[in-house]
């Protein structure tokens, strides 16, 4: 059976594997799960480079974790997914 997770960019569902798994802890970290699972709270973005613009153009990962992103750690995320630009 499929697991569906919407991404929180384009919002369109998809299968969990195909996502990209983002997680803020209790302490307020925000990371990259590679394991799908880290305890915290997560939100779900496409493996495409387009996705992740959106989702910094958007602030979409504010509006799910209810709280202030710095764009330095957005870069760090995008850097860990897509290499170096």
């Amino acid at each position: 059976m499929e697991r569906l997770r919407m991404c929180v960019a384009c919002r369109q569902m998809k299968d969990k594997r195909s996502l990209i798994r983002v997680v803020k802890d209790k302490e307020g970290n925000i990371s990259i799960d590679e394991t799908g699972k880290k305890n915290g709270r997560g939100a779900y973005v496409c493996k495409e480079p387009e996705c992740f613009a959106k989702l910094k153009k958007q602030k979409s990962l504010n509006k799910a974790f209810k709280c202030n992103i710095d764009d330095e750690i957005l870069s760090q995320i995008e850097e860990e997914v897509f290499g170096k630009r």
